[in-house]
């Protein structure tokens, strides 16, 4: 008697662990699964091709195509974030200070992937600081990339009156490092977020006090098509994979400049008469932005996977 088959979602991953939801017989189950050998290229988002081994276990013998991946490198390995999101949520705050430097490599991250990205400010009430967080996010609004101010401790209601409307209908992830309050914002769009997150941490073994692991959350009355996974606060994103043509597309700011040059394989790092260094010069491209092109493009010559 063969076994049975279906199609599920991947709702979290731990090592070679993952939990996946699938509809048989009309029901939704959540399944244990592994991987056949030693794969561990599967993300949470991904849709699998499911062989059901017991009531609640499965192994995952394919993967379906992905309309999108996002992930993060360096210089030995690629770690998986997300797979199929259609947009990025990138969490600042007012406090305690965000990297400029994680930001910019996010959101290259995200163009890279094809993926929109909106920047949401936490903690507005933190009054002394607020001006100076503005004043660092306008890099990022003059580059067409939304900017949303909320507070999820003082003002629960506005904030989620401001982004379900922005969540409705994507699949979306939410980044940022530790302390920003991602943790805060995710248990105002997902009321049982945390009950959620305990039985996913039992069912990976996890322990119930893990948080360290990427978790995909369907989000009350705003429709099956809507989701949102909750990643671990991370302090450094590597982007090793990308390549230099890629690398030069995904700043958006370079895409004016770009054919400008007079050589066809200018690095806009020191040649002459280049369009993308003329604009650096004249303000046209933050001088910020055009120093982490130069990092990233140094980075990427480093790969050794």
């Amino acid at each position: 008697m063969s076994k049975q088959q279906t199609i599920g979602t991947v709702i979290a991953a731990h090592g070679r662990h993952y939990l996946a939801t699938a509809t048989i017989h009309g029901e939704l189950h959540r399944l244990q699964c592994v991987t056949r050998g030693k794969k561990t290229n599967v993300a949470v988002g991904d849709l699998v091709k499911l062989t059901m081994t017991s009531a609640d276990q499965a192994v995952i013998d394919a993967i379906e195509e992905r309309k999108t991946l996002l992930y993060r490198s360096d210089q030995y390995k690629s770690k998986l974030l997300a797979a199929n999101v259609t947009q990025l949520f990138i969490v600042v705050a007012t406090e305690p200070s965000f990297s400029d430097d994680l930001v910019s490599r996010a959101l290259v991250a995200a163009e890279a992937a094809g993926i929109e990205v909106r920047l949401i400010l936490n903690k507005t009430d933190v009054e002394g600081a607020l001006p100076r967080a503005r004043e660092r996010l306008q890099v990022y609004a003059k580059l067409g990339y939304p900017v949303h101010e909320v507070s999820a401790k003082t003002r629960p209601e506005e904030t989620v009156a401001i982004l379900q409307p922005l969540l409705a209908g994507h699949h979306s992830i939410l980044i940022g490092q530790s302390g920003m309050g991602k943790s805060s914002l995710i248990n105002l769009i997902v009321p049982d977020a945390d009950i959620a997150t305990r039985e996913i941490s039992e069912a990976l073994d996890t322990g119930k006090h893990t948080t360290t692991f990427t978790r995909l959350y369907t989000i009350p009355g705003l429709g099956d098509d809507t989701a949102i996974i909750d990643s671990p606060g991370f302090q450094e994103f590597g982007l090793y994979h990308l390549t230099e043509g890629m690398l030069e597309r995904a700043f958006r700011d370079f895409q004016p400049y770009l054919g400008g040059c007079k050589f066809y394989n200018c690095r806009h790092l020191s040649e002459p008469q280049c369009a993308v260094l003329d604009a650096v010069a004249s303000g046209g491209i933050a001088k910020m932005r055009h120093e982490l092109y130069g990092q990233l493009l140094h980075e990427s010559s480093q790969t050794l996977y």
